[in-house]
């Protein structure tokens, strides 16, 4: 288990964080043409509302399909503090999800006990790095629906 408060983690977060938002700059730049694959699977940005700021803050994510459902891994990299976009879920779950050029309404959750189970050998069999995620640290990795609203 990684100490959140050593340098190198902090410095390892912060890294995370600073990659994300030049992914996300090129993504949006190109309507997802550029960069909108990573490690071979489909990368969307996530925009949620600040827990604290009110703001609105956007994540780079990677994400798997579950039918009609999108699913996003709340991995931070392995690090025993969950991301901040997860965060900021928890407190309000409606958020907003940009795929290529196309922006939808979603409302979130964590996936429940069962769907987790079914759905985690799928994840990690689809991106291995995952499950060395969840080796690095003891809280469990969230696997959080995100459920497109009606228009």
């Amino acid at each position: 288990m990684a100490d959140p408060t050593s340098i190198h983690e902090r410095l390892r977060r912060s890294l995370i964080r600073a990659v994300s938002r030049v992914h996300g700059g090129v993504y949006r730049a190109s309507g997802g043409r550029l960069l909108g694959r990573v490690a071979g699977m489909p990368v969307l940005l996530l925009t949620t509302t600040g827990r604290v700021s009110g703001k609105p803050r956007t994540a780079t994510l990677t994400y798997f399909r579950d039918g009609g459902d999108l699913l996003v891994i709340g991995s931070f990299g392995g690090s025993d503090l969950p991301p901040a976009w997860w965060l900021n879920l928890e407190r309000n779950p409606r958020a907003r999800v940009l795929i290529g050029s196309t922006t939808s309404q979603v409302t979130a959750r964590a996936a429940t006990a069962g769907e987790r189970d079914r759905l985690w050998p799928l994840v990690t069999a689809t991106n291995p790095g995952y499950a060395r995620y969840q080796e690095r640290t003891d809280r469990p990795i969230p696997i959080v629906v995100l459920t497109p609203e009606e228009e």
